[in-house]
């Protein structure tokens, strides 16, 4: 038997990963800081999975998660740090409260699932796998969305580090870092400033037209799980060429131009 906990699973990726846990036979600890939708997913994935309403920019929530799953199931095999937040608009025009917001969710959200949960798959001494959710956007920067471009390229730096240091102290502990293009869910759920009203239709347009579905996304992931890999790429053709192109400005000392920039503008 094999335990996963996913944060932010009560929607979207989170779910989706918890749906196809289960169908490999795997325990699942399903986190969300929206209860009733948290239930909901449990409720779909029956007995085999535990519901603990969790909010991970709160160090003692995550705590709270961690002494569950282990009293429940005895035992954590893979801990997906999931829950993000994203929010649109200018920069200097993004509020106080939601460039917070951002930072506490999308990387003091993984701090906090770290600290929780490191202590306990050092201690048991068994193989395990940590996979902190960034984003394609953690490598592509993005105008519009400046806080989750911020907080995704911090999460692709932690996660390296968390590699190396993991790597150094007990290598039985893998790190996978994921990194989602567009995926059919509700993560542009947040309702636009009039700055960012074309940006935001622009994108969840693509998400709709373009996007994968959650569950073949799980698919891929739990694949490349299984293949032991780091880099966990479910799109990477939605990666690869832009991510070349963006290497090659930065060896060229280009000036950046985001493709949608003209089409915001107009």
């Amino acid at each position: 038997m094999k335990v996963a906990v996913i944060t932010g699973a009560a929607s979207g990726i989170g779910a989706g990963l918890a749906k196809k846990a289960v169908t490999l036979g795997m325990k699942v600890v399903v986190a969300d800081r929206d209860q009733a939708g948290l239930e909901k997913v449990a409720l779909e994935l029956g007995d085999q999975a535990l519901a603990v309403a969790t909010d991970v920019t709160s160090q003692a929530s995550l705590d709270t998660l961690a002494d569950k799953a282990y009293a429940a199931f005895g035992q954590v095999d893979l801990l997906f740090n999931n829950a993000g937040v994203l929010s649109t608009g200018n920069s200097w025009e993004i509020s106080d409260a939601k460039w917070q917001q951002s930072w506490q969710v999308n990387v003091n959200g993984i701090v906090n699932g770290l600290r929780a949960f490191v202590p306990r798959l050092l201690k048991a001494n068994r193989p395990a796998r940590i996979i902190n959710t960034a984003s394609v956007g953690g490598f592509l920067p993005s105008a519009m969305m400046a806080p989750y471009s911020a907080t995704k390229f911090a999460v692709v730096a932690l996660t390296e580090g968390l590699a190396g240091e993991l790597t150094a102290i007990d290598p039985q502990i893998k790190v996978s870092l994921l990194a989602p293009g567009p995926v059919r869910t509700a993560i542009f759920r947040e309702a636009p400033d009039a700055a960012s009203a074309k940006f935001h239709g622009m994108m969840t347009h693509l998400l709709d037209e373009n996007g994968m579905d959650t569950e073949e996304f799980a698919n891929r992931v739990f694949a490349a799980i299984d293949r032991g890999e780091y880099w966990i790429v479910p799109q990477p053709e939605m990666l690869d060429p832009l991510l070349k192109a963006r290497n090659k400005l930065i060896e060229t000392r280009t000036d950046p131009v985001l493709s949608w920039t003209q089409e915001i503008a107009e």
